[in-house]
């Protein structure tokens, strides 16, 4: 099994800066790419930022320059730098990292618990 621990989340003022991490731990063989979602109330969770196991990123268009994902692989953590947040911001922030794990070998991707970002006006 596979845990991810997600910190970071909480109240920011507009145009304050917040930095999430997701570590994850447990029976790992390699972790292949990681990701952050975000999810409003009542919506569908979309991806909005991805690095692979070569760390190149991808971002979603409306969050370049502002968002930066990066991975320490030593530590299996991913790490989410928000600056200059907005009010439409605020959402749950989940995690998702792909892994190949030890025993049973296979491939499984598996989910933060997901860490709240509140951006105030």
């Amino acid at each position: 099994q596979v845990q991810l621990l997600e910190s970071g989340g909480g109240l920011v003022q507009a145009g304050g800066s917040l930095r999430l991490s997701c570590t994850a731990s447990g029976n790992i063989l390699a972790i292949n790419t990681m990701a952050w979602y975000r999810q409003a109330p009542g919506k569908q969770r979309e991806l909005f930022a991805h690095i692979s196991g070569g760390a190149g990123t991808r971002y979603a268009d409306s969050l370049k320059g502002r968002f930066t994902i990066s991975r320490d692989n030593t530590e299996n953590t991913v790490y989410l730098q928000m600056n200059s947040l907005k009010p439409e911001d605020t959402d749950d922030y989940y995690c998702n990292v792909d892994t190949t794990t030890r025993t049973p070998w296979y491939h499984q991707a598996y989910w933060g618990q997901g860490t709240q970002v509140t951006v105030s006006s």
